[in-house]
């Protein structure tokens, strides 16, 4: 165990104090917690990671319809996992899910190996506190987690100085972390300590009168909870643009095309893009000779983590088109294919019927 820390409170009274509020307050009933297996809890953190768990319990649910076990979920492809994860965002998680769900049969039998943390975190998408959660819910031996709910408890209740992205700033959580989590109750205690920071310790403006350690917080004793846990320094998000080139055939199907691996979207299903329009006729009189273009619909913005994107859809119509080329698919929005879709994507595709094209000559 690391050195330990000073403390508002032993370590037996928090585990007390915070039990005793989670067997009264906390969540007992969420879909995962019905049938701990390692799965299950596995599919629900990589989920609940950076997504609020009334967004992610349909998702669950609807996955685990699909990929009851781990072995379906390794024979299925790339894309039906996409399309499960369409408006949950962040993609990675949902390749790097499948990938794992992959190396987990070649390596480990099919079963994942929550008998060694180290194991367990080196699979794709895992880590070391991702790690601490699937060994704690789904057998109950103890580990330690540090998700962002937990971080900023533990930050507002020492009055942890510096944004938790610094080394020396996320050590200190780490052992804070470690030395108060029990030997028993590991699985409570594990869902309370992201209870707590999900309903009670919120970003903004937390509930301190429901708090069962508001009496030894610091940051709530110096009024100062908005401050911890220290913000990201932050940059001024990079503006690009790009053209989404929006071309349909005379059954009103959309042209997609699968975008790499890794990057962007890494994996999805999304229009051309082109960093101008020049770019856009070349390409059309490439693989598509006698597309008739359209006036550009209005632009709108995605915010991503790094940069914001402005995007101009640009319609086009063609009449046929014999071949679309290896790794692009007609889609049809009126009976949409199991694919998975970039958000800003699948909005556009809902949004065709009030931009229905007009070929040239027609009223």
């Amino acid at each position: 165990m690391s050195e330990m820390p000073a403390s508002v409170l032993d370590a037996t009274q928090f585990q007390y104090r915070l039990l005793d509020w989670f067997d009264r307050e906390g969540r007992h009933d969420l879909p995962w917690q019905r049938e701990r297996t390692p799965y299950r809890v596995w599919v629900s953190e990589i989920m609940l990671q950076q997504t609020q768990v009334a967004t992610v319990i349909p998702y669950f649910e609807r996955f685990m319809a699909r990929f009851p076990c781990l072995a379906e979920l390794a024979k299925a492809s790339q894309d039906e996992v996409l399309h499960l994860w369409t408006g949950l965002g962040y993609y990675a998680r949902g390749r790097n899910l499948h990938k794992a769900a992959r190396q987990v049969m070649e390596a480990h039998g099919g079963e994942l190996p929550v008998a060694s943390l180290e194991a367990l975190a080196g699979l794709p998408g895992i880590g070391r506190s991702t790690a601490g959660a699937i060994i704690a819910q789904s057998t109950g031996r103890r580990a330690v987690i540090l998700d962002g709910n937990v971080k900023r408890s533990l930050s507002r209740l020492h009055a942890v100085s510096g944004w938790p992205g610094r080394p020396a700033v996320e050590r200190r959580l780490w052992a804070l972390a470690e030395y108060y989590t029990p030997e028993r109750r590991v699985a409570d205690y594990t869902q309370a300590m992201m209870d707590l920071g999900a309903t009670l310790c919120r970003r903004g403006t937390p509930d301190c009168q429901r708090c069962p350690f508001s009496d030894v917080c610091v940051a709530h004793a110096r009024g100062e909870q908005r401050r911890f846990p220290e913000s990201k320094p932050k940059k001024t998000l990079p503006t690009r643009a790009t053209l989404m080139l929006v071309l349909q055939d005379a059954e009103g199907r959309v042209l997609l095309e699968q975008r790499p691996a890794s990057g962007l979207w890494g994996g999805l299903w999304g229009l051309p893009q082109f960093d101008d329009l020049v770019a856009l006729r070349a390409w059309l009189d490439t693989h598509a000779p006698g597309a008739a273009l359209y006036p550009a619909w209005p632009a709108f913005s995605h915010t991503f983590s790094h940069f914001r994107l402005d995007i101009t859809p640009q319609p086009a119509r063609i009449g046929r088109l014999d071949s679309v080329g290896e790794g692009r698919c007609w889609y049809d929005p009126g009976n949409p294919g199991r694919v998975g879709l970039a958000a800003p994507v699948r909005a556009l595709l809902a949004s065709l019927a009030p931009f229905a094209l007009v070929a040239p000559g027609e009223p």
